[in-house]
């Protein structure tokens, strides 16, 4: 631990079973923090508690009640029992990496900001989920001591349409863990095969919720144009929970029938290397993202990406991934490219890796220290 650091609870009840992109990042993020040194506790889920037992074994992990299961029972949990329990502990800094943060909390606050969509794309929500983050997210603004985003686009973007005030918001991009995605192994590529029942035939892969600013409609469109009349017979696989796009089954239906779609669902995580560095192109036409990180694994395991310029994009992909727009024809045109073209392929699978090594969980643990630090100082100042 620094000296002088203060004492840090983080609430990762709000991480989904499934462990998606927020997932991702607090698991990463705590992993990192314990690792280096960092004075942590951490109150999860009971289902968690044996995985935060491994990924951080020098911090205290606190399960919460089986009653935090549902949305409803949690952000109860949140608002009562969690500003009791920083108290106990005598927690001194209280991270929230999911928006909502107890609106009477004794200790500073730092909540995480993922992305402002919910107010420049509410359609791309659905408008339960775009209000309910909407409010949280102007609250965080309001109350918290400091908000984290993974963007500079974010950062930009809350500024412009929540009102937020840009220096009080503090960017950190996420890192990517090379241990579990690096350029895959012969045998971890054909385990993702056979399991696919693809044999040898090429693929374009998507990785994310089928919600629709994933842009996954398009994608569906755009891949049937390109695919059409090739020699060599390419896949496209779908995979991610699905979610409330009701467009994409209106899309699938619409595929000629020679042309091979796979809706592969849930990918288990320890298969993503072979999935992601075994397409020949992996798209990610997304229509905006407060960060990105499936382009940024994509990239770690060697992929040539294919994804659009829409907010973060380009700060995660750099001159490492080919860009297109966000419609059927132009990521027809930019599947075509990098399909004919196995040399510019190659090209972008070592500028992914190189950029990838830039981004780094150690590097973010370090800039969130750094900012539980100053949320302390300014709330000792302030109070």
């Amino acid at each position: 631990m620094h000296r002088g650091e203060p004492q840090l609870l983080v609430d990762a009840t709000a991480v989904p079973a499934d462990r998606g992109g927020v997932g991702r990042y607090v698991d990463s993020l705590l992993a990192a923090l314990d690792q280096d040194g960092a004075h942590l506790s951490v109150a999860c889920q009971p289902r968690d508690a044996a995985l935060y037992g491994r990924l951080a074994p020098n911090s205290r992990i606190i399960p919460a009640a089986e009653a935090v299961a549902t949305r409803t029972a949690r952000l109860t949990w949140e608002q009562t029992t969690l500003p009791r329990l920083v108290r106990r502990l005598g927690a001194q800094v209280l991270h929230s990496p999911h928006y909502t943060t107890p609106l009477a909390n004794p200790a500073a606050s730092v909540v995480t900001l993922h992305d402002a969509t919910f107010f420049t794309d509410a359609a791309l929500h659905s408008p339960v989920k775009a209000r309910f983050f909407r409010a949280w997210t102007k609250a965080a603004l309001r109350r918290a001591t400091l908000c984290v985003v993974p963007s500079e686009a974010t950062a930009d973007e809350l500024a412009r349409s929540a009102g937020a005030d840009r220096d009080a918001v503090h960017v950190m991009h996420h890192g990517v863990d090379p241990d579990h995605f690096h350029p895959p192994s012969p045998a971890e590529v054909r385990a993702v095969r056979d399991r696919l029942g693809l044999r040898d035939q090429p693929y374009v892969a998507f990785l994310g919720a089928l919600e629709p600013r994933k842009n996954v409609p398009a994608l569906i469109k755009g891949f049937t144009t390109a695919a059409r009349g090739r020699a060599d017979d390419p896949a496209l696989v779908l995979a991610g929970q699905p979610g409330w796009d009701t467009r994409v089954e209106r899309a699938l239906e619409a595929v000629p029938h020679r042309i091979r779609v796979i809706r592969a669902g849930y990918v288990p995580f320890p298969e993503l290397p072979g999935f992601l560095g075994g397409a020949q192109v992996v798209a990610y036409p997304s229509i905006g993202e407060g960060f990105g990180l499936p382009v940024l694994e994509a990239m770690a395991c060697g992929a040539a990406v294919l994804t659009t310029g829409r907010l973060s994009l380009p700060e995660v992909g750099g001159d490492a991934v080919a860009y297109c727009g966000v419609g059927p024809a132009e990521i027809a045109g930019g599947l075509t490219e990098l399909l004919d073209d196995p040399a510019r392929r190659s090209a972008l699978s070592t500028a992914a890796q190189r950029r990838a090594k830039e981004f780094t969980w150690a590097a973010c643990a370090a800039e969130h220290r750094e900012a539980y630090s100053r949320a302390h100082h300014v709330h000792r100042r302030t109070r």
